[in-house]
């Protein structure tokens, strides 16, 4: 795994929960090995760790808080290797004199970086720091990615397109337009598994109090049945509704089903629903994945999209949930990545359900819920009062 260095201050309370609640996790969140050389020395000088770390590490952080000598050192240095692109650089929000929470007569940045593209952070918003900071390690190792790196996409185009074809001719032949579609992948190097591994998985990972589950198992009726495929396995199901899923003997994950509201009112979307099967979606990757037997701290690649959105209204399908106002939409489709270990799943599921979610709500006019409604609603289908 490629390394993320991190240059800040050491043995300072505020900087040490940054470190923990926002930077470490989005090197994470990236893929990457976060180091920091009070945590990660090998019992050499010190002197000689930071500079084999500055050299190897693919993505540099610096945090100019508290103006402390060795950072601006260690960034000079770096500057002097030619690593300006792997740079990435930080500071309080109250070292920046053009803020308005600049705190006269304190720390500030020094002349010689103030000109620089720093991420400036506000020790009361962590989220929006972790991120900011997630997005620009993002684009930093696109821009720094070699083109043989390029080719290793975690995702097969071909194969998703092959059966994104397949699918969007049984939901139209199931006559409905609108549909949710998932996919997931894990990193490189990809398992192998064989395809009575990935049945007897696909059996197990149903969520129990799920009315029609995503990627439904249903082994009672042969041609609904999951069937086994060079590759993997693939289900077709037409009735009433359509569910389309499979399987790659890799791991990869393809699903597209028609909305529930479709069989409802089509002219709706319900907001409830979408938060229960968005918070099924990822309780099921994580259940597919255990029972591979995949390593828990394993990253796993998330897509999910939302499509035939336009022209429908936002409501509740639980009329026990109070909702005002006319929030449409012109907008037809709405698509979220995510990047996460499997741990986090269960740990993070209400964060990550918003994660997803929201970008799909803001197309209804603007339309936000509080984590509040979030809770109640994720943990209203955990428990299974749905």
């Amino acid at each position: 795994m490629r390394d993320a260095f991190i240059i800040m201050q050491i043995g300072d309370t505020m900087l040490d929960n940054i470190f923990i609640q926002c930077i470490l996790p989005a090197i994470e969140a990236c893929g990457l090995s976060a180091k920091r050389v009070d945590k990660h020395n090998q019992g050499g000088l010190l002197k000689s760790e930071i500079i084999k770390f500055i050299e190897s590490s693919q993505i540099l952080i610096a945090d100019l808080t508290n103006e402390r000598p060795n950072c601006y050192l260690e960034i000079g240095y770096a500057m002097g290797m030619d690593k300006f692109r792997n740079l990435i650089l930080t500071a309080c929000e109250d070292h920046n004199p053009d803020s308005i929470n600049y705190k006269k007569g304190g720390s500030k940045i020094h002349f010689d970086l103030s000109g620089y593209d720093i991420l400036f952070w506000d020790y009361s918003k962590p989220d929006e720091f972790r991120i900011e900071l997630e997005k620009r390690i993002k684009r930093r190792l696109a821009i720094l990615q070699p083109s043989s790196e390029t080719a290793q996409s975690h995702w097969d185009i071909e194969w998703i397109n092959y059966n994104q074809t397949i699918a969007l001719e049984g939901l139209r032949k199931a006559g409905v337009s609108g549909f949710m579609e998932a996919r997931f992948a894990l990193n490189h190097p990809k398992p192998n598994w064989s395809q009575k591994t990935l049945d007897e998985a696909a059996r197990g990972s149903n969520i129990p109090h799920s009315g029609w589950p995503i990627a439904v198992y249903l082994g009672n009726r042969d041609e609904f049945r999951p069937k086994p495929k060079s590759d993997g396995i693939v289900a077709e199901i037409l009735s009433g509704t359509y569910d389309y899923w499979t399987i790659r003997r890799n791991g990869d994950f393809f699903m597209l089903r028609s909305l529930f509201e479709d069989f409802k009112d089509p002219s709706k979307l319900f907001f409830d629903t979408r938060i229960s099967q968005v918070s099924e979606l990822l309780l099921y990757c994580a259940r597919l994945y255990d029972r591979l037997g995949v390593d828990r701290s394993s990253f796993v690649n998330i897509v999910v999209q939302h499509s035939g959105l336009e022209g429908r209204n936002i409501e509740a399908m639980n009329t026990s949930r109070i909702f005002f106002g006319d929030h449409s939409t012109t907008e037809n489709e709405s698509i979220t990545e995510l990047h996460i270990k499997l741990e986090e799943i269960e740990t993070n599921l209400t964060a990550l359900v918003k994660q997803v979610t929201e970008p799909l709500f803001m197309l209804f006019n603007y339309l936000e819920f509080s984590d509040e409604a979030y809770d109640e609603i994720v943990n209203a289908f955990v428990t299974g009062r749905i």
